[in-house]
């Protein structure tokens, strides 16, 4: 090939390695799977070094012994394990030759501009469902009639989340924010009928945004010696927990519980 054909040859692999690592992170993916993906893709298309590098934040990588770099920076980050499986099958199909470089990148780029997802309503149910089943499973002491509660709170707190976030980009204010939310209709409930255990309804509702899928990655991450993608995963994690504690705290400490 000449050297225009073989820059346009890798120019195609770079785009469908990077678009596919970005949406495995965007969707929740440990980071040595991100770059495990990207590296087969490129071989299986011929490339005999592919070198990538991945973080929470950014994708890099470079064919031709570095002649050609590129990178791309990831900007949302969410959990949606439907995303990461599709660009894995894909891969896949690559890699048995059931498609070929021009139809794995045109499904690749369908796949990032039609992200998966379930609708809103049946998010808000698993929230619900989420939530007054980890309640029993968390608290030791709790009444039946908190069952419910748990659910409707924890429904309610997970819509104001989904909402806030399409407003706001200021990272874990959405989650600060749902947290009060959740802490004023507990304690509303729990004023209104005296035997409703506050304690008890929150542990349950909160479990919905806690970041456990985060820091399962976190310890994933640095287990396999990405150490820089583990300690920032682990940082945001744990920020998140501090907004949800505190917008629960914040409510409490105005309203009483």
């Amino acid at each position: 090939m000449s050297d225009e054909q073989n820059s346009k040859f890798y120019q195609e692999i770079l785009d469908v390695c990077l678009t596919a690592g970005c949406l495995m992170i965007e969707g929740g993916s440990e980071m040595y799977r991100v770059e495990d993906t990207m590296m087969r893709i490129a071989r299986n298309a011929g490339v005999a070094d592919p070198r990538v590098f991945a973080t929470p934040t950014c994708v890099f990588m470079s064919l031709a012994g570095g002649d050609m770099s590129q990178m791309k920076q990831i900007r949302d980050r969410n959990i949606n394990l439907e995303l990461v499986d599709r660009v894995n099958e894909l891969s896949r199909e690559f890699a048995v030759k059931k498609i070929t470089l021009s139809e794995l990148r045109r499904k690749i780029l369908a796949t990032a501009s039609s992200t998966p997802t379930f609708p809103l309503w049946l998010q808000v149910v698993g929230a619900a469902a989420l939530s007054a089943t980890l309640m029993v499973l968390f608290m030791d002491d709790y009444d039946w009639v908190d069952f419910p509660a748990a659910a409707v709170v924890g429904a309610i707190g997970y819509l104001a989340y989904v909402y806030f976030k399409r407003f706001t980009k200021v990272r874990f204010l959405s989650e600060l924010i749902a947290a009060m939310v959740m802490g004023v209709i507990t304690v509303g409930i729990t004023h209104l009928f005296p035997k409703m255990i506050t304690d008890s309804i929150l542990v349950g509702a909160l479990m919905t945004l806690v970041p456990g899928l985060a820091l399962t990655n976190a310890l994933r991450d640095l287990f396999m010696g990405d150490l820089l993608s583990g300690i920032v995963r682990l940082f945001e994690a744990a920020l998140t927990a501090v907004a949800l504690g505190g917008g629960v705290a914040i409510v409490i400490k105005f309203l009483g519980a």
